[in-house]
């Protein structure tokens, strides 16, 4: 399955109830309830504010609908249950709504301000603890693995990368991220449940970014999955334009 919610290389729609028009019509029950929160909408729009006035890739509707998808997907082909399921989808639509106040810490501010927005919908003390457990642990250094969302989490999260979420237009001010982000021209997670193995399988323009460059900026990316992997008793790959590495 790509790792994309539609057309990767096409423009994707900035403004939240956009987003929410054209790929959300699907969601339903309490998720849709948090996609449809004004304070979740505002929190998204701010925090792509704030990354595109730091100069990072696209970290808020595309980014988080995406890793929505995915970590639910995850815990759905390994056969988890459906609280399960639907509780990683919402880490991963609020995981980074930290964004919106800082960049450092986003993951501790983040809870605080997933926290008071869950307390609010109909969702167990139990289950919201869950889905904060996974935001909290979603960041490189200091996340771990502690329960099936925060793993699905942890490898929807940092699988994302794609030249969809280089929001720099100009290629001569591109940093290093915004190379290897713009030379991935596809992206998936590939789950075989029977040999115990997820792959990150990606296609890269060698042209724009050597593959080396990317081990070179998201080595600790790959660690973190390798880690959530062996959570779900999954091993970790990575393959690049047909080749496998990891």
């Amino acid at each position: 399955m790509p790792n994309t919610l539609n057309d990767p290389t096409s423009p994707q729609p900035v403004d939240g109830r956009h987003v929410e028009a054209s790929h959300g019509s699907h969601l339903a029950g309490l998720l849709r309830e948090l996609w449809n929160d004004d304070r979740v909408h505002a929190l998204m729009e701010a925090s792509r504010d704030n990354m595109q006035k730091l100069g990072y890739t696209e970290h808020s509707w595309r980014h988080s609908a995406l890793v929505m998808r995915q970590a639910r997907r995850i815990l759905e082909q390994l056969g988890y249950p459906e609280t399960d399921c639907e509780d990683a989808a919402i880490a991963g639509l609020l995981h980074d709504v930290g964004n919106a106040i800082s960049r450092v810490g986003h993951e501790a501010t983040g809870v605080l301000l997933a926290g008071e927005i869950l307390a609010d919908h109909d969702l167990s003390y139990r289950r919201r603890l869950g889905i904060l457990t996974a935001i909290a642990n979603h960041d490189e250094g200091a996340g771990v693995p502690l329960n099936p969302m925060a793993a699905a989490l942890i490898l929807a999260d940092k699988s994302d990368v794609h030249r969809s979420r280089v929001s720099v237009r100009d290629p001569e001010a591109f940093d290093i991220h915004d190379q290897v982000n713009f030379a991935v021209t596809s992206s998936a997670l590939l789950i075989d449940r029977d040999a115990g193995r997820i792959i990150l399988d990606l296609e890269v323009d060698t042209d724009i970014a050597p593959i080396m460059a990317y081990f070179e900026i998201f080595m600790s990316r790959m660690q973190m999955c390798r880690r959530a992997s062996l959570y779900l008793d999954l091993a970790f790959g990575v393959q690049m334009n047909e080749v496998v590495l990891l």
